[in-house]
């Protein structure tokens, strides 16, 4: 069976076999091989020890306790600059529930698959003759499409507890189900996540959020037990009811919006933003007699503190934490339809920035499928995002000239007056029919022109100029409006 292999990474292997060593690609690089996936990273595993590699490759680095030596290549491909090579080892203790106390070099290939997380991971690929080593029948898996560990489930959850969180990130990234024995030693372990840093369990739980499936994922983590060891926040959702306009619990909801973000393949803040955005519907929810339903009046504002701790907590960067927690904070400014004004508009996008204007209402969208609504932009939504890029435009006006009063006063010598607007006036509408005579070069020997004029004459020429500019006004806010299918 032939692979495609890169020829950086045929290289690496090359060499140690030609040294006399053995030379296998193994873990995920092959299983994707098997999907007919790409590699996101080269892994190769050899009898060689560290010592033996780095002789073999001078451009190499090797900064660890287990054996891997970084081996520089020439590629211009961040995933192939650098093909890691690990000795065959074993692992023995792992008190910490994270990484063994020992690490022995082996000289069998065998043994260090045993020592692998799940059956897909434990494929070794000879790939000069196209052989593969598969032990654990971990391909009988990739074409089942389930994930299963190696040996007895709950000793490898034990040796390691992020495997908990890997193994529903797995699922949710290939696609797979998930082994019976597995997930049952899932619940059974999961309070060991509890020994892991936030540091490690954010970086799966990000995994987890761009993966294709993260509402399955989380879904998993919830009814595994893990979900309260990654973010206890959203296991207060669980079961709240909402009012009539929603069809699913919170927990669902956020779940949904996040699922929503994911199929549009829209960044990670706002699929973060989506699952956090009604974080804090649980603790506002009131019983309205009056409306016969339930409100959750400024859960926003408290989802937005909640957000923000809960990012702080798993260690997130300062930016991700301030535009997570923005998002969440103005989410609900486009509810009310009939109140929203153009001014109100811009005073929006003053407070969540130009930058994430867009984001926030992408983050609407989200919330919108979330309740259980079929339809992703009704006409309302339609109008708001016209109303938003109405706002956003550059507004025609004297401000857009090469040129301006103070220039011309210096320039010509002339002193303050309505004849400077006049000539401004003109000179726009000049601009508006033909944008390429907006040069200080040419507005200067215009201008000169102008202010020969008698003022009757010059005085009609900026009136025109003015309602050339209302007329272009007006234009431009028709097209906006018909762009968006409102007008």
């Amino acid at each position: 069976m032939q692979f495609k292999v890169p020829h950086e990474v045929r290289s690496v292997t090359a060499a140690l076999r030609d040294a006399g060593f053995e030379a296998y690609l193994v873990g995920g690089c092959v299983r994707d091989l098997l999907l007919g996936r790409n590699p996101k990273d080269w892994d190769v595993t050899t009898n060689a020890k560290p010592e033996q590699i780095q002789a073999l490759f001078p451009e190499s680095f090797y900064e660890n306790d287990f054996g891997t030596v970084g081996v520089k290549t020439e590629s211009e491909d961040p995933l192939l600059a650098v093909i890691e090579v690990t000795p065959y080892r074993t692992e023995t203790g792992y008190s910490d529930k994270r990484r063994p106390d020992a690490v022995a070099f082996g000289d069998n290939l065998e043994e260090d698959l045993a020592r692998r997380d799940f059956t897909i991971n434990a494929i070794a690929l000879d790939d000069a003759k196209g052989h593969i080593v598969d032990p654990y029948k971990g391909q009988k898996d990739i074409e089942a499409r389930v994930l299963r560990t190696v040996g007895t489930a709950s000793e490898r959850f034990e040796e390691d507890a992020l495997r908990l969180m890997r193994a529903v990130r797995l699922v949710a990234e290939l696609e797979f189900a998930l082994d019976t024995d597995t997930a049952a030693a899932i619940q059974e372990k999961a309070a060991n996540l509890q020994h892991i840093s936030r540091e490690r369990i954010r970086d799966e739980f990000v995994k987890i959020i761009l993966s294709k499936q993260p509402m399955l994922a989380l879904v998993l983590c919830q009814q595994l037990g893990l979900l309260q060891y990654i973010a206890p926040e959203l296991t207060t959702g669980i079961g709240i009811d909402q009012n009539q306009a929603h069809s699913y619990d919170v927990f669902g909801h956020l779940l949904r919006a996040l699922q929503h973000a994911a199929d549009k393949e829209w960044d990670f803040d706002i699929r973060l933003a989506a699952l956090y955005h009604d974080v804090s519907k649980p603790e506002t929810r009131r019983w309205s007699d009056e409306k016969k339903d339930w409100t959750f009046h400024g859960h926003e504002v408290v989802g937005a503190r909640v957000t923000k701790k809960a990012l702080e907590d798993l260690k997130f960067s300062r930016e991700t934490i301030d535009r997570v927690s923005k998002l969440v904070r103005w989410h609900m400014f486009f509810s009310d339809p009939d109140q929203i004004t153009l001014s109100a508009v811009r005073r929006m996008i003053r407070n969540v920035g130009e930058e994430n204007i867009w984001d926030l209402l992408n983050l609407r969208i989200c919330d919108r499928i979330g309740t259980g609504r079929p339809k992703e932009q009704p006409f309302r939504f339609r109008r708001y995002k016209a109303m938003v890029e109405e706002a956003l435009r550059d507004p025609i006006s004297v401000g857009m000239l090469k040129t301006d009063g103070e220039h011309i006063m210096d320039v010509f010598h002339v002193k303050p007056g309505p004849q400077i607007g006049f000539v401004l006036n003109a000179l726009l509408e000049e601009v508006l029919e033909d944008p390429k005579k907006n040069t200080e070069e040419y507005l200067d020997s215009r201008t000169k022109d102008l202010l020969q004029l008698p003022d009757e004459e010059l005085r009609k020429l900026g009136e025109s100029g003015k309602k050339a500019r209302e007329a272009a006004e007006e234009q431009e806010i028709k097209d906006i409006l018909s762009k968006h299918h409102v007008g």
